[in-house]
């Protein structure tokens, strides 16, 4: 063995420095990697970064450069598919009730339930139990031989509305138990359900149970905090039978709408009065707390899908008749012009005359109905008020309404119809006609075949506005004619504080 050899076999084994370099600048270097590929994981840049510059071809950086103290709020950060943190960016959700929120009175039985309850006892005239049922829909109906589609039609009696839109408002979906919250209180008074058993009883009587009520409302803080003006009520019946002026028992209906309380709130009303007394003197004034809202109908969808179905039947429902007239006449009656439109229906060949005074029977919902869907026009006088449960019916069947009177529907329905009503309807003054200065076949024979068709689709296109939905509905789809009722108290009450906050009455 050379020297060299030797010495490495020697008993000491000490290491040269040049292998000690070595080995210290492995384990430098190991350590390193390590560090700076835990740092990368890390998503931090650090040192990884600095070592490794991403180059202009580079993908963009994961990490965030903004400074935490800088980062824009959520509201003004970029949606989380965009974002340029790789991370998930919740934005806080929007209240979809937020200026929508209705708080709903839980009356004492005495005002709802139990008006139900006593159904047998609401009119002179009919058990109106059966009216009840399905949450003031009535009975469900069969498809009448065809006049009618598969689903959605109830026999509905015209004064149910109360009944029917309390059901609805309980499933509203901006219900809230906190009337802090709330933009408009609810009050579930079954108003028409109390007039209507009481009109022939002493005003004492017909009173009662309203005077009751105001003086349970006024009492209450939710009532204090408005004085009454953010509260709404429904109130299926027409001003005549709910706005009794003076305390004589030779006049109609009740004082409901006429009490001073109740003239704070809101009142949807199926007809109101254009101009009432205000109480001092002979002043008159406008009636500003009362709204009207159409008859209900016998039709109650529960989706889109059911208006659009109707819609389409209707467009292509056969007419055979230039006009029609479904109806009784009122011998005596110097406020309407039925028996002259009964004359003149009766000589013509064009018009179909259902009247319901000689064996017809307007209590069948799929006889006038039929004659509706036959027909171009229908004629539409004043019931035993201004307007009348059959306009709505007509416009449900596409048939053009014929007003003898503005106050029928121009001057009441104008939430719910086209501000131009020349569009949808015609109207025929009932002074011409009493005077047979006018022939109605012959006025209606004038309006061209394509202004005939347009002015139908724009009656039908009305259909969504004018019905009330089926109210058990878990959600509606469509806007319908409570909808558009419900939006209009809303930005009344709106109105109202905003004027109230200013210093303002309104």
């Amino acid at each position: 063995m050379d020297a060299a050899n030797k010495h490495d076999a020697g008993g000491s084994g000490v290491l040269r420095p040049s292998q000690i370099c070595h080995l210290v600048i492995i384990s430098t270097a190991f350590w390193a990697l390590v560090f700076c590929l835990h740092s990368g994981m890390q998503g931090g840049g650090g040192m990884v970064s600095k070592l490794f510059k991403a180059s202009a071809l580079s993908h963009p950086k994961l990490s965030s450069s903004i400074p935490v103290s800088r980062r824009r709020p959520p509201s003004e950060q970029p949606p989380a598919s965009v974002a340029p943190e790789n991370r998930s960016v919740v934005a806080p959700a929007a209240d979809h009730c937020a200026g929508r929120y209705i708080y709903m009175y839980d009356l004492p039985p005495r005002f709802n339930e139990d008006l139900v309850r006593g159904c047998r006892k609401l009119s002179p005239w009919t058990d109106m139990c059966s009216y009840l049922a399905n949450c003031g829909m009535g009975q469900p109906l069969g498809d009448e031989g065809g006049v009618f589609s598969a689903r959605g039609w109830f026999a509905t009696d015209q004064f149910m509305l109360d009944v029917i839109s309390h059901c609805r408002m309980k499933r509203y979906e901006c219900l809230t138990g906190d009337s802090s919250l709330a933009t408009a209180v609810y009050v579930p008074f079954y108003a028409a359900l109390d007039a209507g058993r009481y009109f022939f009883n002493s005003t004492s009587t017909r009173d009662a149970l309203a005077l009751d009520l105001v003086d349970w409302l006024v009492q209450r803080p939710e009532w204090r905090a408005m004085g009454g003006r953010d509260h709404f009520m429904v109130a299926g019946r027409t001003s005549w039978e709910l706005e009794r002026k003076a305390d004589v028992d030779e006049e109609w209906g009740n004082k409901l709408l006429s009490l001073p309380a109740i003239r704070n709130m809101t009142a949807l009303i199926l007809e109101t009065s254009p101009w009432n007394r205000s109480g001092f003197g002979n002043e008159m004034m406008q009636s500003w707390s009362s709204l009207a809202i159409p008859y209900p109908t016998y039709f109650h969808p529960e989706t889109a899908a059911d208006v659009v179905a109707w819609q389409d039947k209707m467009r292509k429902a056969e007419r055979k008749w230039l006009f029609s007239f479904a109806g009784a006449p009122r011998p005596g009656s110097k406020k309407t012009i039925r028996a002259e439109i009964i004359q003149q229906c009766g000589a013509s060949s064009r018009c179909n005359l259902f009247d319901c005074g000689s064996g017809a029977s307007c209590y069948w919902p799929g006889g006038a109905t039929r004659v509706f869907e036959g027909s171009d026009f229908c004629l539409e006088p004043r019931g035993d008020t201004l307007t009348r449960r059959s306009t709505f019916d007509a416009i449900l069947a596409g048939c053009i309404p014929v007003f003898f009177h503005p106050g029928s529907a121009y001057t009441q329905y104008t939430l719910h119809f086209p501000s131009d009503p020349n569009k949808y309807s015609v109207l025929i003054m009932h002074t011409d006609v009493t005077r047979r200065n006018v022939s109605i076949e012959e006025t209606l024979s004038k309006i061209s075949p394509a202004a005939v068709k347009d002015m139908r689709e724009e009656v039908i296109r009305l259909i969504p506005r004018v019905v009330y939905a089926d109210p058990r509905a878990t959600r509606v789809d469509f806007k319908d004619a409570f909808d558009i009722a419900l939006e209009a108290v809303i930005d009344r009450v709106a109105k109202r504080r905003r004027s109230a906050a200013a210093g303002r009455e309104h």
